[in-house]
């Protein structure tokens, strides 16, 4: 069975009281290992994100690493809410490099009505200065990432209709067709039965895409779960493990602002691991790896 090993018994990012906009949580990050360096960019909130104290801004930070656990942040957001559709901010980023490009998807939240959020993109070719396309789907959706490449001449997106993971394809980044659910809940697990969604981009492995995802249960307890994709039609599910790669055990994931949750946004490869850094009740941030070899189903 496939289980990802914490690196650590604590966080290894935590909110910053003295930073007022990620003084209550930081949270579900994105990840890319790029000239030597592991880059992180972070969601963070100045009010808890579940709403008790009041309309929380999520803001998105940076902060980097030599050897992916111990990280250095800026003392200022990377972006924060000043276009329309993100006015109570940018959520879950995730990040991928083509052709010498970075882009992340994140999720814009206006937060004026019921279902206020849409999959956004930025690109950047150096990490720190972005530039914004607007939004990508306009649908209520999140947990949205582009694969790492193109595949078959073509962008492919991962996204999610609720309960279920979908893909869809492009030709120039805009204009997204052949929208197919690939995954959903499996209504007899114990901990995917309610909803599911991606985690960090695809892995490309001579195998397949190894697609870390995460699963609800009927509880709302967030867990981690793992998944091949065949490489040159990833909407192929060739294999999906049954049991969860990580669970909410300890106790910053089992108690916060939302509890019971471990949900990752992004992870990064180094030498024969992956290190998949994941948020804790949605307040702090952990990490935990997985050996290459270890990955077989």
């Amino acid at each position: 069975m496939i289980r990802l090993k914490r690196v650590s018994e604590k966080p290894i990012l935590e909110p910053e009281i003295s930073h007022p906009w990620e003084a209550s949580a930081v949270f579900n990050c994105a990840a890319i290992y790029d000239n030597g360096l592991v880059h992180m960019i972070y969601r963070a909130t100045d009010l808890a994100p579940n709403g008790k104290e009041g309309k929380f801004v999520s803001r998105l930070g940076y902060a980097v690493s030599r050897d992916g656990i111990n990280f250095n942040r800026l003392k200022n957001p990377l972006l924060t809410n000043d276009v329309p559709q993100e006015k109570r901010g940018l959520e879950d980023p995730r990040i991928v490099k083509i052709d010498g490009i970075f882009y992340m998807m994140y999720t814009g939240y206006r937060g004026e009505l019921k279902g206020d959020y849409r999959i956004c993109l930025a690109s950047s070719t150096n990490l720190i200065d972005w530039k914004r396309h607007g939004v990508v789907l306009d649908e209520s959706n999140k947990d949205g990432s582009l694969f790492p490449e193109k595949i078959n001449g073509r962008y492919v997106m991962l996204h999610r209709r609720e309960p279920d993971i979908w893909i869809a394809y492009s030709n120039d980044l805009i204009t997204w067709y052949n929208h197919t659910k690939i995954m959903g809940p499996i209504p007899s697990s114990k901990w995917e039965n309610l909803k599911i969604g991606i985690s960090g981009p695809p892995i490309k492995t001579k195998d397949g895409w190894i697609l870390l995802y995460h699963g609800v249960s009927n509880e709302h307890i967030y867990s981690q779960g793992i998944a091949l994709l065949d490489l040159e039609n990833p909407d192929r599910v060739l294999a999906r493990q049954t049991h969860p790669t990580l669970k909410p055990e300890l106790s910053w994931e089992k108690t916060g602002h939302i509890p019971d949750v471990v949900f990752s946004c992004g992870q990064v490869e180094l030498d024969d691991r992956i290190i998949v850094y994941y948020c804790g009740a949605d307040t702090v941030i952990g990490a935990a790896e997985l050996s290459k070899k270890d990955i077989v189903f």
